[in-house]
């Protein structure tokens, strides 16, 4: 016999509370609620006491006292006799670099991966199988040391560079000088603004914007007469040229600083030690071959007869796979992509293994153990993760929703 709510009102009771269905789940929500909230300020009161009587206080006072050490690795001011807080934004910043490229190449390798995987090429599927499954079933963090072992081992020391290279370059003949490879990092050329770099920047922008433009505009016209313009060739040609054509009438204003060997290091240029590559590259190739077979099961999850449809329809292979497979694809692909990126961006907290100072290893590490706070960091450290695995949650989420398919 099924509960049913009476439909004459005889006014509330507390009783209805729990004997109402119109009542029942707010009362247990609530009751559920004050539970947590009360184990949760007998957590905090419990924590507070036990700092007493260590003799210690809750307090977050110690960010802005000095930090008194230094940071190998920095993409902003700071020395040692900066704040705890300014080095804990050092690491935070150390930690969204590694995440942020980190993501962007799993993804470059993972795709490829994935579709290499599905070629009718015997040999370059089970190349990218030996791939996936041998970095899938190794420890990340012996994939890292193992990465920065290769860097430190294979690649020569920067004083080789001095006896087999043109003294008056002093520099690596990869890419004309643009790139070196050392033991002790990557050192790549990097652009000088002179007089007019800011009016050739508009023009990018300006040809960035009409390439953009034209895109939304070919689609359009896709849709509304099925004819297929080469809008990968003309955007191109609209971003290219006239960038080009202003590079060259303002006089080239961008120069190059290229990285040349002074003393026993290589100087100029945009530096990335060692530790930072080594990292960067484990976590992309130990990511990559998950996010290969997320592509691959994707892929697979789409009926083979839209491929057939496609085919009979005179389309290509490679615009099968980009207008019909994967767009179908995305679906089942995006909501498991979301966790290897928490992924990636929580596994970058094993950087202190190679010795590149994240977060964790700035105000989870050294600033914890000078200043005893340890309750105070691990706090700031949880809290900075779980901001940024929302903000990567919440941002896939708006684009899983934005790419799904449309139902008529």
């Amino acid at each position: 016999m099924s509960t049913t709510t009476m439909a004459r009102d005889d006014g509330f009771r507390i009783g209805m509370l729990l004997s109402d269905t119109r009542y029942r789940s707010y009362t247990i929500q609530v009751i559920a609620m004050f539970v947590a909230m009360l184990g949760f300020a007998w957590l905090v009161d419990n924590t507070i006491k036990n700092l007493a009587a260590l003799g210690k206080d809750f307090s977050f006072s110690f960010l802005w006292q000095p930090a008194s050490y230094d940071i190998n690795q920095t993409l902003i001011d700071y020395t040692s006799r900066s704040t705890n807080f300014r080095a804990a934004m050092v690491g935070i910043l150390n930690t969204l670099l590694v995440a942020v490229l980190g993501c962007a190449t799993a993804t470059l390798i993972g795709v490829l991966a994935g579709v290499l995987r599905l070629s009718k090429n015997w040999l370059v599927a089970r190349l990218m199988t030996i791939y996936v499954e041998t970095m899938r079933n190794v420890p990340v963090l012996i994939w890292i040391l193992i990465t920065a072992a290769v860097i430190n081992e294979f690649l020569p020391a920067p004083n080789q560079f001095r006896e087999s290279v043109d003294p008056a370059l002093r520099a690596s003949p990869i890419l004309g000088g643009l790139l070196v490879l050392t033991n002790r990092g990557f050192y790549l050329a990097s652009p000088v603004w002179l007089d007019g770099s800011e009016i050739l920047g508009i023009v990018l922008l300006i040809c960035l914007a009409a390439a953009i433009l034209f895109r939304r505009w070919a689609a359009k016209r896709q849709a509304a007469t099925g004819r297929i313009l080469p809008v990968g060739w003309i955007v191109a040609g609209i971003v290219v040229l006239p960038t080009l054509l202003a590079f060259l009438m303002l006089g080239m204003p961008i120069g190059v600083d290229y990285p040349t060997l002074k003393g026993f290091n290589f100087q100029g240029g945009v530096y990335a030690r060692d530790s930072f590559i080594a990292l960067w590259l484990a976590l992309s190739l130990y990511t990559g071959a998950f996010i290969a077979e997320i592509v691959r099961s994707g892929i697979l999850a789409v009926s083979h007869g839209q491929s057939e449809a496609a085919f009979a329809l005179g389309l290509r292979p490679n615009r099968t796979m980009r207008l019909v497979v994967l767009p179908q694809a995305l679906r089942v692909i995006i909501p498991p992509l979301i966790s290897q990126y928490l992924n990636l961006t929580k596994n970058s907290s094993l950087a202190i293994a190679v010795g590149y100072m994240d977060v964790t290893g700035t105000l989870g590490g050294i600033t914890l153990n000078q200043t005893g706070r340890e309750m105070e960091c691990i706090l700031l450290l949880m809290g900075f993760y779980l901001v940024v695995s929302l903000v990567i949650s919440a941002v896939m989420n708006i684009y899983n929703s934005r790419v799904k398919l449309q139902e008529r």
